[in-house]
């Protein structure tokens, strides 16, 4: 037998195979003594990958669906200015809310009503229809919780606050966008003027704000979540005829974010059966010698351990 310094041993441009004899080597003898002993080698993975598998169970604790934190950089600047804005410029949802110092867009629920057949929402029969849809929203349960100013809870929107039921205001009475001081950008839409003054409007923005500064910000989360369940029923009750309403909120964007995940979901599983399938198959012959459908099915068992595995631990 050649000797250690042998000249066949040694790597040179001529001789490469100084890498690949000792790996045969030493899977030569793995193979032996899995063929010798082969149950270890079976449970053993099986029960490796089962213990750190178990590390799933707390996979809703550390999911992390939060659109802000999937889509913005984690220490960018301005998450630092707006912690800056917070703590020298706190906000008090519960006796002086304002939306214009909001650090956040808040947490909200808006309602856009649209009048129907080109009439206009500042008209009688379709500004009727808002105040009874005002009246829906606006029930025990929000004024509890609700940003309040002034002792009450913030308007919902400018026109209903100071018209209400004394009827819509007089066509040609509002300025636009700034009545009064108030600025009605965000509570018109569709406006008609004529030298500034409102002939019409064909949609009207309600905007109901809730806080989340203090021990609320848990009921008004829940809050939110029972008026997206709720509203389009609430809606239908109402047989509007002289508007049309649309719904959004602080948590709408968030929803649909995670639904779109779970609905990927069913296309992930079609899509690794087919690829386990294609693999499995793949090595299918019709020789029994050739044939090496359970070293394919082996293969397929051991990635799937070993992703287990990983993302468990």
């Amino acid at each position: 037998m050649a000797g250690p310094g042998d000249p066949a041993e040694r790597c040179s441009c001529r001789n490469t195979n100084c890498v690949e004899r000792p790996l045969r080597r030493l899977f030569e003898g793995l193979a032996g003594g899995v063929a010798a002993c082969p149950w270890p080698f079976v449970l053993v993975p099986l029960l490796l990958s089962g213990g750190l598998g178990a590390g799933f169970v707390f996979l809703p604790q550390r999911q992390a669906n939060d659109i802000e934190g999937q889509f913005t950089p984690t220490w960018g600047p301005a998450k630092a200015e707006r912690d800056f804005v917070r703590r020298h410029f706190p906000t008090n949802d519960s006796e002086r809310f304002s939306a214009s110092r909001l650090p956040t867009e808040g947490a909200y629920a808006a309602l856009i009503a649209v009048a129907t057949n080109g009439t206009s929402v500042l008209d009688a029969a379709p500004w009727a229809e808002v105040l009874r849809l005002n009246a829906t929203v606006h029930d025990a349960e929000y004024e509890r919780l609700c940003a309040r100013t002034a002792g009450r809870c913030a308007s919902p929107n400018e026109l209903l606050s100071r018209w209400g039921d004394a009827g819509p205001p007089e066509p040609g009475s509002l300025r636009f966008p700034v009545n009064d001081n108030v600025f009605l950008g965000a509570a018109l839409g569709g406006v008609e003027t004529d030298g500034g003054q409102v002939l019409r409007a064909r949609a009207l923005k309600l905007q109901y704000y809730l806080r989340e500064d203090g021990p609320e910000a848990q009921d008004s989360r829940q809050w939110l979540e029972s008026f997206l369940q709720n509203i389009s029923s609430k809606v239908a009750e109402l047989r509007l005829s002289s508007i049309q309403v649309t719904y959004f909120t602080s948590l709408s964007r968030q929803q649909e974010f995670e639904g779109n995940t779970k609905s990927v979901i069913p296309l992930f599983s079609i899509t690794y059966f087919l690829t386990i399938t294609f693999a499995i198959v793949s090595c299918l012959r019709l020789s029994c010698i050739r044939n090496n459908t359970w070293l394919a099915s082996c293969g397929v068992l051991s990635s799937g351990l070993a992703v287990l595995s990983s993302f468990g631990l």
